[in-house]
């Protein structure tokens, strides 16, 4: 989707998460940083890798091979020094995203059940995944709807103009699809 803002001025940041209703038919592996007490409770909602001390090591020896990191805000002292690991892979919990959380149960399932974070781009672009080729039209319809809605939420007070200029949609290696703006705005 392009946008009619100007990514450069803070205030017209157009950066969230959202939901999918029927995921992204992704295997997301999640590495749930937590402490002792909560490790069990982590595991049960379904966390790939629990733990703590011997994970940040392994982060430190250059492991990264999970998609999301959850963690709690006592933890976040301990993470601070991997930013630099973790910052350019995208993977550094922050609590705008819910990745920072002290129900790490609830924020493990809704990773799992389909939630991804966008971000608008130095050229006004958010780009973000919303399904397989192997979903129905009508899934594949209800997740653009629920990622364009919540981006039609977010438009900033300070954004002049035509906020959403064109929808585009293609599957990894096909040309693009126009969506007619006026049909979802």
């Amino acid at each position: 989707m392009r946008l009619g803002v100007d990514p450069r001025k803070a205030n017209q940041m157009v950066r969230g998460v959202v939901t999918l209703p029927h995921g992204t038919g992704k295997d997301v592996k999640v590495l749930a940083l937590v402490t002792p007490d909560k490790e069990a409770e982590a595991k049960e909602a379904g966390a790939d890798y629990v733990g703590l001390d011997e994970y940040l090591q392994k982060i430190k020896g250059g492991w990264t091979d999970v998609d999301v990191i959850i963690t709690m805000p006592s933890v976040m002292g301990k993470l601070g020094p991997l930013g630099r690991v973790l910052g350019p892979r995208g993977l550094m919990p922050n609590p705008k995203t819910g990745t920072v959380t002290m129900d790490v149960a609830k924020a493990v399932q809704e990773v799992k059940a389909g939630k991804i974070d966008f971000k608008v781009d130095k050229t006004g672009i958010v780009h973000a995944a919303i399904g397989k080729a192997s979903f129905d039209a009508a899934k594949i319809t209800e997740n653009a709807n629920e990622l364009i809605q919540t981006l039609i939420k977010l438009k900033p007070t300070a954004a002049k103009g035509t906020y959403i200029k064109s929808i585009f949609i293609s599957s990894t290696m096909s040309p693009s699809v126009a969506v007619d703006v006026k049909t979802v705005s």
